[in-house]
């Protein structure tokens, strides 16, 4: 049958073609490609055309369908039954905020607990809680935090920053990490970038089991849940911050499910910028101190001449702390932004303070050399002569409030380690310890300079300096000692962690610091009591300069334990 006009003519099985299609060169193959979309094109093209976000209907029901109310915020939600533990929420917020290796603002661990009949166990994920009354924004200097007021979200501000990481010591839950490669710290902020437009944060999305979610919160019940410690077992008190993350459980929680961590002690960063500052104003306020009480006694040859250069060296030593502190900062260059927390923060208050003694410091000593001094005109001598004392004084009252200030800083952190009764101790006494060994030092450098007949004055002053030093030297001891007893306690507490830190992976800088203390805190100011007199002035400057050297070692290694033995409760798998 013939095919009519139009018609379409089918193959016949097994013919064969009159011409073989032609080879593809090379060219033609690649000109050919070259007009197909790769698939990274095809990828961007696909979501350029979106109207919505890909994901919205995994994350949708995730996140809150509205902004919060009044006396509301937004909220980490962690369904305990749900978290497997695969760390997806960390992999995701590391590669959306593009942290650093070693950086992470969300971490995960494990509750454990129960009987062997019925065992426990539970992962459990956590960042930043965003607290009601958070620590981290109230310690901050330089106002380098900001809780919004619509959304309850604690932001770090970087730009504000000066990386001093006081904020990681503030919180209970040492959220904040610090970024050594750009000097600063930083922090979850709840991805409020994509919140604002009705995406879920990186965390939220990338949970495969759907155990993190974002809700709103009650601030009242927030508050409410801080008294009667509902939070997490093993946590900080949440009293401390007012934390608003929701841990949520189907099954009650046995009452014996603690972090896996909980037993675990693990000495701290040591902080040595800060243990050298903290150590040297704390001698230069002491020798400022036994300077004041010099003051008080009769005036003799040897005492003026001494004087100015006690104020010129304890006024040196000040310095070199004020420029010691600086290397604790991740960026120096804007130290001056420290006075903007003066309101809340006690560092703020530390470093005003440090600044005004070291100020006063400067016009004492000038004073001091000036009321002495024969290049200046009688009268203008006489005045600076008659206002030195109450200079003096000033200084030496500006140098408490200081010191004062030094250990109020740790003590806000509610570290059991760092209480006010255990730091202000140690603070002062290091004053007392350093700046008496310190004086006795200097008055027989400058009795052997001047190359007079030694007053019997100095012999028998060297005596009751050296008697003092050893009752404050043993008294020192005995009340850092008493760490030692909490090791008797059945139960794992935050002090029975720093002793147990101090007996163990600190043995050494402990035994050493009581060592260091004792040979130059007690034996050398004995042998001293014995054996100083005018006969041998040189070994009893070497005796008291060997003791000041032992003292200022073994306060700089107190000052080490003081950082490396604070142990306590922190989140399950938080950062050590």
């Amino acid at each position: 049958m013939s095919a009519s006009h139009g018609s379409i003519r089918l193959p016949v099985l097994g013919a064969v073609p009159s011409e073989a299609p032609k080879e593809e060169s090379l060219l033609d193959t690649m000109l050919r490609e070259q007009h197909d979309l790769s698939a990274v094109e095809r990828f961007s093209q696909f979501h350029d055309q979106a109207h919505e976000p890909l994901q919205e209907k995994y994350y949708r029901s995730l996140i809150p369908a509205s902004a919060p109310g009044p006396g509301q915020q937004y909220a980490f939600q962690v369904d305990l039954d749900k978290c497997s533990g695969c760390k997806a929420c960390v992999t995701a917020c590391h590669n959306l905020n593009g942290l650093d290796d070693g950086e992470t603002w969300r971490s995960v661990g494990l509750l454990h607990g129960g009987t062997v009949e019925s065992p426990v166990q539970k992962t459990v994920t956590t960042a930043c809680h965003h607290c009601i009354d958070p620590a981290c924004m109230s310690g901050c200097p330089t106002k380098a935090y900001d809780k919004d007021p619509e959304t309850g979200i604690v932001k770090h501000l970087d730009d504000q920053c000066i990386g001093c990481q006081y904020c990681i010591f503030t919180c209970p839950y040492e959220v904040p990490q610090f970024n050594k490669k750009l000097g600063i710290v930083r922090k979850c902020d709840m991805c409020s970038d994509r919140l604002a437009v009705g995406e879920a944060p990186a965390c939220v999305q990338a949970c495969p089991s759907e155990a993190i979610s974002i809700a709103v919160v009650d601030e009242e019940q927030a508050l409410e849940a801080a008294q009667l410690d509902a939070f997490l077992p093993g946590a900080p008190p949440p009293s401390i911050t007012v934390p608003t993350t929701v841990f949520k459980n189907n099954s009650a929680l046995p009452p014996n499910l603690m972090p896996a961590d909980f037993y675990a002690v693990r000495p701290a960063h040591q902080h040595m910028p800060l243990v050298w500052m903290l150590v040297l104003t704390q001698l230069s306020v002491g020798a400022l101190l036994v300077d004041q009480i010099l003051g008080l006694l009769p005036e003799t040859g040897l005492l003026s001449v001494v004087r100015p250069y006690h104020a010129v060296v304890a006024l040196g030593l000040g310095i070199v702390a004020l420029v010691a502190s600086t290397m604790h900062l991740g960026r120096p260059q804007y130290a001056w932004r420290a006075f903007l927390g003066l309101r809340t923060s006690w560092l703020s208050r530390e470093i005003m303070a440090f600044g005004a003694f070291a100020g006063a410091a400067a016009f004492y000593a000038t004073t001091v050399w000036l009321g002495d001094s024969a290049v200046v005109p009688g009268v203008v001598a006489a005045t600076f002569h008659r206002w030195a004392p109450i200079v003096g004084a000033s200084t030496a009252v500006i140098g408490l409030g200081a010191v004062f200030c030094s250990a109020m800083i740790y003590h806000v952190t509610m570290r059991r380690w760092w209480h006010f009764s255990r730091t202000g101790f140690k603070f002062l006494m290091t004053s007392v310890v350093l700046g008496l060994s310190l004086t006795i030092v200097i008055f027989w450098v400058v009795a052997v300079s001047i190359a007079e007949p030694l007053p019997p004055a100095l012999i028998e002053g060297t005596r009751i300096a050296g008697a003092v030093l050893m009752i404050a030297t043993a008294g020192k001891l005995m009340g850092e000692s008493l760490i030692f007893l909490y090791l008797r306690d059945r139960t794992q507490g935050d002090l029975k962690r720093s002793a147990l830190l101090l007996k163990g992976e600190l043995a050494k800088l402990t035994f050493f610091r009581f060592a260091s203390a004792g040979v130059g805190g007690l034996l050398v100011p004995l042998f001293l009591l014995v054996t100083a007199t005018a006969d041998a002035p040189l070994a009893t400057l070497a005796g008291a300069g060997v003791a000041f050297a032992l003292l200022l070692i073994g306060e700089l290694l107190e000052r080490m334990t003081f950082f490396g033995a604070m142990s306590a409760p922190r989140m399950p798998g938080g950062v050590p």
